[in-house]
This record gives structure tokens, C-alpha cells and sequence, in this order.
């Protein structure tokens, strides 16, 4: 991916007639509940998902102990994953340099450690920067505040804002208002990619939360996000349907499409498998990349790293054995699958 070659969504007129809906709770999650049944994956399988997940993930560090040496460790492993020579038995060396994660994700006050890092890995074109906003996380400011931290983190480099919504309004009912905050919001971020956090554990209901997705959609958001991760209740495939029908929804009335981002609660392999399961199967394998679909993630990476190594640690020892045997290696179809979009991607570039 090419962090500059994203267009962001227009801010388009409000539309009460969108906010109209009636939710099944019971359907929502007989379908989610089928969903998280239908994903088991091991092997070769299993190893090809896993990264996958890692390059569409925003690896994540949001604690009030945050330095700039943390910050700089944060992003050499969002940039090198993994050592060059770990995949020379699937990949070519030269594909290596488009594994690693779509973005990193700090507090503005950090954003200015995360430049100079990926600047210093020659990375700033591939890897994202991310910084939430808008008082983060509760939203619990004066709307002049909320909008100077967001020119804040821009002017620091970031090139995409994770905002909160008012959840005030939405609870209310002021779907008028909450729009038109975040119309200024995404006038405040200029070039940079919106990503509005809807905060779901604190909406009430699911007709709440897909309400707040198609307003936040309507005012120009490129993302959908879950959760900040500090709610109670984050990312849930229930929920994750609810919000990925509102996109469905916005895209079939105004042809403009919107991403997708869990975060919370997204900790393992298998939960993230579990989601692009759900993403593929509602919303199309197209919407499996960086620019449509994120994780956000801070332990996420570190089971990705476990599975990846202790699968290709088991594949190496079966072919070990079968050459043993004299019997012929298979070439495994999901590693493959995923080396020819790697070498699209570069080719692209």
C-alpha cells in the first residue's frame, strides 16, 4: 500500500431518510454466531491469514507511560516483523519489504516520534501514522479543543485521525448534530484519512450504532471504527455486522464506499480470522486490504508472530520428513495466493 495514494471521502448533505432501520438482535447474531463456527483454519492455511491479519493491522500503543524510546520499538516492528531470512523458504527476499503493518497508532503527542522512526526505516510511504483525537477517549471536550488536536497531530505528521464521537448526542438522539461535528472534524483533517470510533459499548443499542455509522459516513468518514478499546464492551461480530450492513446500506444509495475497523478485544489469530471471515463473506474479499479494513490492535501482533512461527517451524519439519521419504512437496496454493498480491503490490509501486 501507498500511504499518499488514498483519496478520502466527500462530506455529503444530511439525510434522515438514511437513519431509518430495524434491527433483528436475534438474526444479527445467529449470523455472527454461523460465522465464528465456519473459520477454523490450521496449516499452510492458517499461516497465510495470519499475515494477512498482521498487514492489516494498526499496531497500536495508547498508555499514559508512552515514551519516544517505546514509540521508536513500536515502529521497527510494525516496519520488520520478522527477519529477512525467517520466510526465505515461501517468499522471494524482495517481497519481504511488503510485509508489515498498515499503520501505527499513538497519541498526538507522540505522532512527531513516530515520523522521525519511519522516516529513520525509510517507511513513512508504507506505513501509515495514525493519531486519535478529539479527546480521546471519552470525547468529554469543548468542540474547539476536540478540532485543535486533530491540526495538532496533523502538522506532527500524522496522515490519518482516529476521532471519537460525541456519544452525548447520539444517545440523545441529535443525529443532526452529531453529523455536523463531525463534518467540521473532517474538514479539520484535510488530506488525511478519517477514522470515526463509534464507541459501540456505550450506544445502547445496535439501531444506536448503525445510526451513528451512517451519520459519521454522510460527514465524510473513510473508516468506521468499533471501539477505543477502553469501553467495556469493543469489537463484537454482532456489532461488526450491524455496522458492515450500514456500509452496504451507504454504498448502495451513494456509491461511495467506507472502511471497516474492529478494535478491542481483537487479541488473537482466530479472532481476527473470524472478522475477515465476516468481511469476506458480506462485503467481498476486495475489501481485504489496508485501504478498506483495519485491525486495531496492540497485542494482536504478538499472537500472529506465534502462530506464524511455530507453523512454518511445522511445515519446514513435514517436508523434512517427506523428503526423507522421497515423496514430492506440494506447493502450498494459500502461500502462493498470497505471493502473487505481494508482488502486484510491488509492482504497483
Amino acid at each position: 500500500m501507498d500511504v499518499k495514494e488514498f483519496e478520502v471521502n466527500k462530506t455529503l448533505p444530511y439525510d434522515p431518510s438514511l437513519l431509518a432501520v430495524n434491527i433483528s438482535l436475534r438474526q444479527i447474531e445467529e449470523i455472527a454466531s454461523t460465522v465464528s463456527q465456519r473459520c477454523h483454519v490450521s496449516g499452510v492455511n492458517e499461516i497465510a491469514w495470519a499475515l494477512r491479519a498482521l498487514m492489516l493491522t494498526d499496531l497500536t500503543t495508547l498508555a499514559g507511560d508512552d515514551t519516544a524510546a517505546n514509540v521508536r520499538r513500536l515502529c521497527l516492528r510494525a516496519c520488520y516483523p520478522f527477519e529477512p531470512q525467517f520466510f526465505d523458504k515461501f517468499f522471494e527476499r524482495a517481497l519481504l519489504s511488503e510485509i508489515h503493518t498498515a499503520a501505527v497508532c499513538v497519541y498526538p503527542a507522540r505522532v512527531k516520534d513516530a515520523y522521525q522512526a519511519l522516516q529513520q526505516y525509510d517507511k513513512l510511504n508504507k506505513v501509515a501514522i495514525a493519531a486519535v483525537a478529539t479527546g480521546f477517549p471519552t470525547g468529554q471536550y469543548g468542540l474547539q479543543t476536540r478540532l485543535q488536536e486533530i491540526s495538532h497531530a496533523i502538522l506532527a505528521g500524522a496522515t490519518e485521525i482516529d476521532i471519537v464521537i460525541n456519544r452525548q448526542l447520539a444517545l440523545v438522539g441529535d443525529w443532526e448534530g452529531l453529523y455536523n461535528e463531525v463534518v467540521l472534524m473532517r474538514s479539520a483533517c484535510g488530506n488525511a484519512h478519517l477514522k470515526t470510533i463509534l464507541a459501540i459499548g456505550e450506544l445502547g443499542t445496535m439501531e444506536n450504532v448503525y445510526k451513528a455509522a451512517m451519520v459519521c459516513m454522510l460527514a465524510g468518514a473513510d473508516f468506521i471504527k468499533t471501539s477505543t478499546g477502553k469501553e467495556s464492551v469493543n469489537a463484537t461480530l454482532p456489532v461488526g455486522l450491524v455496522m458492515i450492513f450500514a456500509i452496504q446500506e451507504f454504498k448502495r444509495r451513494t456509491c461511495q464506499i467506507v472502511g471497516l475497523k474492529p478494535a478491542g478485544g481483537v487479541r488473537t489469530v482466530r479472532d481476527a480470522i473470524a472478522w475477515m471471515t465476516l468481511v469476506n463473506e458480506t462485503l467481498g474479499m476486495r475489501w481485504l486490504r489496508p485501504e478498506r479494513f483495519r485491525f486495531g490492535a496492540s497485542g494482536l501482533l504478538d499472537d500472529i508472530e506465534k502462530v506464524v512461527r511455530e507453523g512454518v517451524a511445522k511445515l519446514e519439519a513435514e517436508e523434512a520428513e517427506k523428503a526423507k521419504k522421497g515423496e514430492a512437496v506440494v506447493e502450498q496454493d494459500p502461500v502462493e495466493t498470497l505471493c502473487k498480491e505481494l508482488r502486484k503490490t510491488k509492482q504497483e509501486k
